[in-house]
Formats: C-alpha cells, sequence, structure tokens
C-alpha cells in the first residue's frame, strides 16, 4: 500500500486531477468577485472589510496553485497552498453544516436556487469532494518531500556537469 502512495505516476494523475480542478474553481470566481464576495459574506464566518480583499486574492491564489500543479512547477508549494486552501474550505463548510446554516458552497461560481434541503445536501457532498482533493494534496505534497532535490539547472534524469 505505501508503494501504490508513494508511486510517481500517481503522484504525477494527482497533481494534475488537482490542478485542473483548482483552475476550473478559480475561472467563474475570477470572473465575477462580486458573486463571489458575496458566497464569501454567506458563511458568516468573516468580517464585512475582508470579504472584499478575499474575493479578489482567493481565485488567484486557486489559479496559480492549479497551473504550477498542471505545468509540474513549483510543485511542494502549490501542493502545500493547495492543503491549506482544502483545509480552511472544509472548516468552513463544517462549521455551517455543524450551526444548520445551509449555504451554496460558491467553489464553481454561483448556483441556481435550492432548497434548504438541497444546499445542505450540496454542502456534505462539497465537504466530502474536499476531504477527497485533500488527499490527493497530501500524496503531491508527501511525494515532494520523499524526491532528492535536483542540482540548480538540471533536469530530471539528467546529471550535473
Amino acid at each position: 500500500m505505501r508503494r501504490l502512495f508513494l508511486s510517481p505516476k500517481l503522484a504525477q494523475a494527482a497533481r494534475i486531477l488537482l490542478g485542473l480542478v483548482f483552475i476550473a474553481a478559480a475561472l467563474p470566481k475570477l470572473a465575477d468577485p462580486p458573486g463571489f464576495a458575496k458566497a464569501i459574506w454567506a458563511y458568516a464566518l468573516f468580517p464585512p472589510w475582508s470579504l472584499n480583499p478575499l474575493a479578489l486574492l482567493l481565485p488567484w491564489l486557486e489559479l496559480v496553485c492549479g497551473l504550477a500543479l498542471c505545468l509540474g512547477r513549483w510543485v511542494r508549494a502549490a501542493a502545500l497552498w493547495s492543503s491549506v486552501l482544502l483545509v480552511s474550505f472544509s472548516l468552513a463548510l463544517a462549521i455551517n453544516l455543524a450551526r444548520h446554516h445551509p449555504i451554496d458552497c460558491g467553489c464553481f461560481g454561483s448556483n441556481t436556487p435550492k432548497s434548504e434541503a438541497e444546499r445542505l445536501a450540496d454542502m456534505r457532498w462539497a465537504l466530502l469532494r474536499d476531504i477527497g482533493l485533500l488527499l490527493l494534496a497530501v500524496q503531491v505534497a508527501w511525494t515532494t518531500f520523499r524526491e532528492p532535490p535536483r542540482p540548480a539547472g538540471s533536469e530530471a534524469g539528467e546529471l550535473p556537469s
């Protein structure tokens, strides 16, 4: 099981999948910052002065992490930042679930109107999804910590001169 978890092929697949999810999540938020600010406000976890800065910063952080993961650049940092974001998103969802405060998660842009029960069910699925993505991020981060550092200027498999 450990060999499978540390498999380079699994790490590459996890890295690309995680990157694509982060890019897909960032793009609708970048296109509609006021809508994303409204989604953040619905969580009732942040002071009003922080809503606009969060709505502007988080999608760019998601996009940079997603691109870095897909392109294989700064993978360790992107995996760690992705983990921090996913833990934060999971906590925000869990707190609102515990409060029985139904919200649209705002994860991939605005949603269609739903009943309270539908929003609570969606929140549970979003929490499970975020935990699954967190496991992918941990796997990517773990495998990058296990790789020996490469000398500057060398490519994978190439020996320094």
